[in-house]
């Protein structure tokens, strides 16, 4: 292969073409994988990627129960009923629990006048007979002006469904996830980016405008599903145009756009009350991101490995002139690009199922499986159960976000110093820890209960930020693709049924954060069984995987 040696830049001429392999990542490193391209990309796609969690969370606000009781308009008797205040008017007509607080879901059949004389004791109460509400709820506006809840009464027997509105964006993220690689990888990352933004905004603006709750969970599940399209197809773009030795690096950077997103939310939402509005308010940076497509650029890698030089070295000279390294550049032509693309297509030959026949690689693919739902499922049941912690919503949400920027920071240095493992393992005992201890304080201490629900969300978030890098690290390039594609479709079948497990507090109350603990335990011990990519040379081939790894010669960036 003498055409190799275009691709040394001093490096020295390839040895049985491995080098040859790596020489894209030759390219960027001389080009600077790190620079005034690789940051207009990221800033972008920040753009699209700040939606991401304005949606996935959004169920928060938008999905919120209110405090509400039975409408008692229709018990009003006569003269008597009507001369009550209302407060009166509540005591006759609807029991109350043991706490004192009005009973939601049932009511008396008719005025209970007895309880205006102060027998209100719960015994009492409990001797008269109850019916479920006839005639509708009222709502308590105070804090949310219109819900899911509020729109359709999603309450007492039917308030599964709004727990169901986030299965089923999840539902449509896990069947985008894969169909949105597919895609990407047979017309381009620039094309089906569009795709994303373009059907992501219509199916949210359908939803927005839903007169019916299918319509509303059809719309949720196409949202979900375009927005799998931003999710994965942005992250490859991006790591596709960075170096090797920045990866690690730009992982953590990219990862802080959920952090921008999340603080976005809490602002959207805090001044708009209206779920419908909402929706409309939380997709519209997407608008945005339509209009600065123009600017981004379509993966060099996937080119050349689809023969299209001229349009790859057309975007590498691009690179290389805002990165201030044209000269650098000046012995690569199309031709050179065009034989350097034949080895990238025949390197194509690997499926999801060569990531079970060799055992090492098998062993990598089944823990890195059960870790990756184990993270998912627990950042998500910790992440929408914001009304679990006696907190105003918006408070809890804004604390929750503003602990990831610190997280993330202190993740990157952990990781150099660490390792991934210890980071892994760390991070899910610690999660399993807090939703444990959390179980054992009372309710009436919130501030205690905050602080460790914190801790337990800050914990989880770096379990998500170190799986993701980790996740890159643990598969050889010829099958990484397919492992990433794999590792997602586990993890959003935990974040789909995630949100279903707080249904079981009507079983016992501390049933969801038990199984939330034991599944974060269970996939933290699983995690000891990964192998440490901490300086390590970056799997090529699946042998890599079957032989002992050689760690960098120099320090990681």
């Amino acid at each position: 292969m003498p055409y190799c040696r275009l691709f040394t830049f001093g490096l020295g001429y390839c040895k049985l073409g491995l080098l040859c392999k790596m020489k894209f990542d030759s390219i960027l490193s001389e080009i600077n994988g790190f620079g005034k391209f690789q940051l207009r990309l990221i800033l972008i796609q920040m753009l699209s990627r700040i939606t991401l969690p304005c949606h996935f969370l959004l169920n928060n606000f938008m999905a919120a129960i209110p405090n509400h009781h039975c409408n008692i308009s229709a018990l009003d008797d006569g003269d008597v009923f009507g001369n009550l205040t209302f407060q009166q008017k509540l005591a006759v007509s609807i029991p109350a629990e043991q706490d004192g607080t009005l009973n939601g879901c049932e009511m008396f059949p008719s005025p209970q006048y007895q309880y205006l004389l102060g027998s209100n004791s719960t015994g009492t109460k409990d001797a008269v007979t109850t019916v479920p509400c006839q005639n509708g709820w009222m709502y308590d506006n105070s804090t949310f002006k219109s819900t899911l809840a509020t729109e359709w009464d999603l309450v007492c027997s039917r308030k599964t469904m709004t727990k169901a509105t986030a299965t089923v964006l999840f539902a449509g993220v896990m069947v985008g996830a894969p169909l949105f690689g597919f895609l990407s990888d047979s017309f381009g990352r620039r094309p089906m980016l569009l795709v994303s933004y373009l059907s992501t905004l219509i199916f949210a603006v359908l939803s927005a405008f839903s007169t019916s709750y299918i319509m509303f969970t059809i719309m949720r599940f196409f949202t979900g599903l375009s927005q799998a399209g931003i999710s994965i197809i942005s992250i490859a773009l991006n790591v596709e145009w960075f170096s090797v030795e920045h990866r690690t690096f730009s992982g953590i950077i990219i990862s802080l756009d959920w952090t921008l997103g999340s603080w976005l939310l809490v602002g959207i939402a805090y001044g708009v009350n209206d779920w419908r509005m909402l929706i409309l308010a939380v997709s519209s940076p997407l608008i945005l991101s339509i209009f600065a497509w123009r600017w981004l650029p379509e993966s060099a890698r996937w080119l050349m490995a689809n023969g299209k030089v001229d349009a790859a070295h057309r975007y590498i000279m691009q690179c290389s002139k805002m990165n201030n390294r044209s000269k650098s550049m000046s012995a690569i032509t199309p031709e050179t690009l065009l034989k350097s693309a034949q080895e990238e297509i025949e390197d194509k030959k690997y499926t999801f199922l060569d990531l079970f026949k060799s055992p090492n690689l098998r062993k990598v693919a089944i823990c890195s499986g059960i870790v990756w739902y184990g993270v998912a499922f627990t950042y998500y049941g910790i992440t929408l159960n914001i009304t679990g912690f006696g907190l105003n919503p918006y408070l809890t949400q804004f604390t929750f976000a503003s602990i990831e920027m610190p997280m993330k920071i202190g993740v990157y240095f952990f990781l150099k110093k660490f390792g991934r493992k210890p980071g892994m393992i760390v991070t899910l005992l610690s999660v399993g820890l807090c939703l444990f201890v959390n179980m054992l304080i009372p309710k009436e201490n919130v501030i205690i209960r905050t602080v460790v629900a914190v801790l337990g969300k800050s914990m989880s978030e770096a379990s998500f930020t170190i799986m993701f890098l980790y996740t890159t690290e643990l598969f050889p390039t010829i099958v990484r693709q397919n492992g990433l594609g794999y590792t997602s479709f586990v993890a959003r079948l935990g974040v789909s049924i995630s949100p279903l497990i707080m249904l079981l507090e009507d079983v016992w109350n501390h049933f969801p954060a038990l199984i939330y603990s034991s599944v974060a335990v269970g996939s933290g011990l699983v995690a000891v069984l990964l192998p440490e990519t901490l300086n390590i040379h970056l799997p090529e081939l699946i042998e890599d995987i079957e032989k002992p790894r050689k760690q960098h010669t120099k320090s990681e960036k």
